[in-house]
């Protein structure tokens, strides 16, 4: 097949041939038939642009070979053919079966070969050319297909291209007939000597992913735009620089102007007449021949920030030597600057801490086929959260995601589709790729050099450093000098060690950032605090960290502690912005998402590809939160109680807070006892403004405890959020002044003194109210009841096991023996039993019981692992004071958890708590948690990672109730304060599910009592949980008391 094969050529195995008769990229532009429909950048309004996108015949190849002529061939009968969505995946759609990789190559051939057997799609539609354009040029346009494109029409061949991520074009005027009906072909091959270079920890899919159009040009017509707004005079002016380039079918002709006006973000002209500029024609001109050049100063023009993301207008009409216009278009840019200069990245002059998240494209439905509403959805909810910044991880997004961008506001480092994993340090010295590598940074830029969004151009991820990297450094510095670059791989490349900043100092060629991934917080803060570093220019960003796998995120306030304390350090992106989960259904029915594997996909790597901080569907997880309340706008630092002074830090770089509505309350206990609005907050970006609060006169009791909340909303409605949009929120303590705890009335009887009786294999201690029964064999207590109703179906027992999450060690994977799960599994932590070792009774002379307990946990690394000494004074009147010790082995790891397991009867569903809430938090992911009285359900603490874990934690809980809502109440009071989780499933449920669809709730509760869960930390993929959030060998002590009632 032409195309396909040149003699003996197979061009998807030459990673020398990387197009065949495409055209050379242009910006994002439209044709219009003049400036006032130009103006509203409406393609539709266009009669030059006809979509593709729909139901296209289609069938299946098993390899490249095997496509026929009579595949592309005008009189084929296509009727028994299938159909599918364009855009779409075929793997979605009933033809092979999606399969996921991170790091390894889903087969094992070296590049630039592939399997024979090669997945190869044939695409087929008809479509009509408006007889209004005949003698007009005629260009179609792929948005993106995986992995390599071959065009045919009406049977001839037209052109191949590689690169999956950024479109493709070609000229059809030749070949399709205006008025009558045409028939295009599109062959993709899945596999290619690109496929290596695109290894990019996602799904490998296949097909025509984006969309597909044609759009019509005259024979002489506007080629490109490439316009800058430049800062002058302090950041105060702006300076309008460009080219606009026209396309001749020959020779350059003279005669020809271009006419350009530009219009302000309000909608006006800011020229008073447009300005008209010759094309350049004649050979040995000072400038390129067949464009012309703009450099205009504009006085104080509205800069584009990401938080004032002003976008202005340029109109572009193409007028011929008789001054007709023959067509227009338009493109938005924006007036800023950005620098590197003093371990800072500047916009518009100022330091802007980049609270980022990378973002692949993914649906869970549809694959790498994104609709624009997913996209508006990903968009308005980043900005919801409080983001600012998105690195398009690993290669250029769809036009329509920059747009949004641009408008909403975000800093945007968008990235060139390359990574080469698998052979890290080969391929980007492989002079057969060079070329490859050239053209996907050569065409990223210019298809995406308009947009006031992108601050950053990356050369692409994981892929070494090499000359080919220099190679496209050095294009790009010389085309585009308004932008800096990025790129991990040149400050990593000496030992390729994620983290680790013996080789930071390395790849300023490539990279004006220090941008390591999941480097820990203490080698970030040495970099930053080391006076005598070479490195004094650049800024340390990182371009990953906080691994949203799973249960997740841990220490993300700790990062940003550190962000904010250090000169130097400059913020980061999170990895990810979702999991990219597969909706499936199991044969009865159970909705699940599916991931590496479920597919029958090998090699695979399990549930890694789902690593964001929302779900498939954007609902976001219990960590999202974490993250915009340390992102949010403005913070309270400090409160005053005597003076009534709040201390309000404006943490915006660009806008005061007056658009920003506060309020306020006081709880005590958790009880509402005031509320108010704040004042008008006024202070200037990043300052601090005191404002006075004008507060009741309180008091609280001994043992109480008061918080100050505070809260901020959007004061009106934006472009991104409604008016009353939560945008963060504060709680600072407050030390009201005390009054005596009021007397409650003495009890008029006396409870019924406790006994204790034996009965069989148990004895109980009780009265006519209470009944506590401990089996005598392993001298656990196995039920409560009290008043006749059952409150505990067993224990209080020690338990040191979780579910373990994704950064404890990832279910599945080889090479975790270094990891919390390895370490816990070769200690036998999660078999660990249980030998009793004492049982004493003694009664007090008040009428209650005094039980101590005493069991030895074992395990394979010791058989005296865990003592858990543990007694109970029991009163008559329900109140059960429990103290422990815990005496912890050191042959033992540090633990998963250290506290008690109860099980309470199903009845028991209803839940209320003083502590952290209202999502769930842990030791090191709970400053977004604040402290309030919550109610809720057992089964609403249910999160649904999709590889089920540990969740639903509450961490400085000073007291908590699981009641039936009627007659059963079980209190459990903390002496200080505990951790704790209700759930309807055990740790062992848990860790022996792979999927959703493996859980079955249990009707019981099963409430963990916590001194301590062991922190989140982020190491499925970077640092392990900190030293301090750890619970160690030795001795732990920890009370609380139950109340029955």
């Amino acid at each position: 097949m032409h195309l396909l094969e040149i003699n003996t050529l197979k061009t998807w195995i030459s990673p020398e041939t990387v197009s065949l008769n495409r055209l050379p990229m242009r910006s994002t532009l439209y044709p219009f038939t003049s400036a006032k429909s130009a103006i509203t950048l409406d393609r539709e309004q266009s009669p030059w642009y006809r979509p593709l996108n729909g139901k296209w015949h289609f069938k299946m190849a098993d390899r490249p070979e095997h496509v026929t002529e009579k595949d592309i061939a005008t009189d084929t009968n296509r009727a028994e053919w299938d159909h599918v969505t364009v855009p779409g995946n075929w793997t979605l759609q009933g033809y092979g079966k999606p399969h996921y990789t991170n790091v390894q190559m889903p087969f094992n051939d070296e590049p630039p070969f592939v399997p024979e057997e090669n997945p190869t799609g044939i695409y087929a539609t008809e479509f009509n050319v408006p007889k209004e354009w005949d003698g007009r040029r005629i260009i179609i346009h792929f948005g993106g297909a995986e992995s390599v494109l071959y065009v045919y029409v009406n049977g001839q061949p037209v052109g191949m291209s590689k690169d999956s991520r950024l479109p493709s074009e070609f000229d059809l005027t030749s070949l399709v007939r205006a008025g009558q009906t045409n028939l295009l072909v599109a062959v993709v091959v899945k596999w290619s000597d690109a496929t290596f270079i695109e290894d990019q920890d996602q799904w490998w899919m296949g097909g025509l992913h984006r969309e597909v159009y044609l759009y019509s040009t005259a024979p002489v017509h506007l080629a490109d735009v490439f316009v800058v707004g430049n800062l002058e005079n302090r950041y105060t002016d702006g300076r309008l620089k460009g080219s606009v380039k026209v396309g001749f079918p020959r020779q350059p002709e003279e005669g020809w102007q271009v006419e350009t006006q530009l219009i302000d973000p309000r909608g006006r002209e800011v020229w008073k007449q447009p300005l008209l500029t010759p094309i350049l024609f004649g050979k040995h001109t000072s400038w390129p021949r067949s464009q012309t050049e703009l450099d205009v100063p504009v006085k104080k023009p509205l800069l584009w920030s990401a938080e004032q993301p002003n976008l202005y207008k340029l109109t572009v009409t193409l007028r011929n030597p008789q001054g007709q216009a023959v067509e227009s278009t338009a493109t938005r840019f924006g007036f800023r600057s950005v620098e590197v200069r003093d371990r800072m990245l500047l916009i518009n002059g100022k330091r802007v801490l980049i609270k980022g998240v990378n973002r692949h494209d993914h649906h869970d439905t549809k694959g790498k086929a994104l609709d624009r509403e997913t996209m508006r959805l990903d968009a308005l909810t980043m900005k919801r959260f409080n983001f600012n910044a998105v690195r398009t991880s690993h290669y250029p997004n769809d036009p329509h995601w920059l747009d949004l961008c641009d408008e909403l506001g975000f800093y945007i480092i968008d990235e060139a589709n390359l990574e080469s994993h698998d052979y890290y340090h080969q391929i980007c010295r492989d002079r057969r790729y060079t070329s490859a590598f050239v053209e996907r940074a050569v065409r990223m830029v210019e298809r995406d050099k308009n947009h006031a969004s992108i601050i950053l151009w990356s050369l692409g991820n994981e892929s070494g450093y090499g000359p080919n990297h220099d190679a496209m450094a050095g294009w790009i510095r010389g085309y585009d000098s308004s932008r800096p670059l990025h790129y991990e791989g040149a400050i990593s490349w000496a030992t390729y060690n994620q983290g680790g900043g013996a080789s930071w100092v390395h790849g300023d060629r490539v990279t004006d950032l220090v941008c390591p991934m999941y480097a820990s917080i203490a080698e970030i803060v040495k970099w930053a605090t080391d006076k005598k570093h070479p490195d004094q220019r650049r800024p340390l960003i990182l371009c990953e960290y906080s691994h949203a796998m799973g249960n997740s995120n841990g220490s993300l306030a700790d990062y940003w502690d550190a962000f904010e304390k250090y000169p130097g350090l400059q913020g980061g992106f999170i990895w990810e912005w979702l999991d990219h989960g597969i909706k499936q259904t199991t044969p009865d029915g159970k909705s699940y998402w599916a991931y590496g594997g479920d597919f029958g996909d090998t090699p695979n790597d399990l549930n890694f590809v789902c690593d964001g901080l929302v779900w498939p569907d954007r609902t976001p997880h219990p960590g999202l939160y974490e993250f915009q309340h340390l992102a949010q706008p403005v913070k309270a630092l400090a409160f005053n109680a005597k003076s009534g002074v709040l201390e309000v830090k404006n943490k915006q770089d660009f806008t005061s807070p007056h658009w920003i509505r506060g309020e306020w309350e006081i709880k005590i206990n958790g009880v509402l006892q005031a509320k108010g609005k704040l004042p008008t907050l006024k202070a200037a970006p990043q300052t601090v403004e005191k404002i006075k609060l004008k507060l009741p006169a309180l008091t609280m009791e001994k043992g109480q405890e008061a918080f100050l909340n505070l809260r901020y909303y959007s004061a009106h409605e934006t472009a991104w959020c409604d008016a009353g949009h939560l945008l963060g929120w504060d709680q600072l303590p407050l030390a009201l002044k005390t009054r005596p705890v009021a007397k409650t009335a003495k009890p008029t009887s006396t409870p019924e003194p406790l006994a204790v009786q034996s009965s069989g294999a148990r004895f109980v201690i009780g009265n006519s109210a209470l009944q506590l029964s401990v089996s005598t064999s392993t001298n656990l207590i196995e039920t409560v009841r009290w008043n006749g109703n059952d409150i505990i179906s067993r224990g209080p027992q020690l338990q040191i096991w979780r579910g373990v999450t994704d950064n404890d060690g990832i279910k599945g994977w080889t090479g975790q023996d270094g990891k919390a799960l390895g370490r816990w599994l070769k200690a036998g932590l999660e078999k660990l039993a249980l030998k009793p070792s004492k049982c004493q009774i003694k009664s007090l002379k008040d009428g209650s019981i005094l039980l101590t307990l005493e069991h030895i946990g074992s395990c394979l690394a010791s058989s005296n692992a865990v003592r858990h000494e543990h007694s109970y004074t029991i009163r008559p009147n329900g109140l059960i004071t429990a103290n422990n010790r815990f005496t912890v082995d050191k042959a033992l790891p540090d633990l998963p958890r250290l506290g008690v397991s109860l099980v309470l009867p199903p009845a028991l569903e209803k839940l209320q708590w003083f502590g952290r809430g209202p999502f769930d938090n842990y030791w090191d992911r709970k400053r977004a948690a604040i402290v309030d009285l919550y109610t809720s359900t057992v089964t609403d603490q249910y999160v649904p990672y999709i590889l089920p874990q540990e969740h639903g934690n509450h961490t400085d809980v000073r007291w908590l109730e699981v009641s039936d809502g009627q007659e059963s109440t079980l209190r459990v009071n903390a002496a200080g304060s505990l951790e704790f989780t209700a759930s309807h499933y055990s740790a062992d449920d848990l860790f022996a599910a792979t999927h959703t669809y493996d859980l079955t709730p249990r009707a019981e509760t099963i409430l963990s009592l916590d001194l301590h869960q062991r922190g989140l930390g982020t190491n499925s993929c970077g640092p392990d949980t900190l030293d301090r959030y750890l619970i160690k060998p030795g001795v732990h002590t920890w009370n609380y008391a139950i109340q029955l009632a």
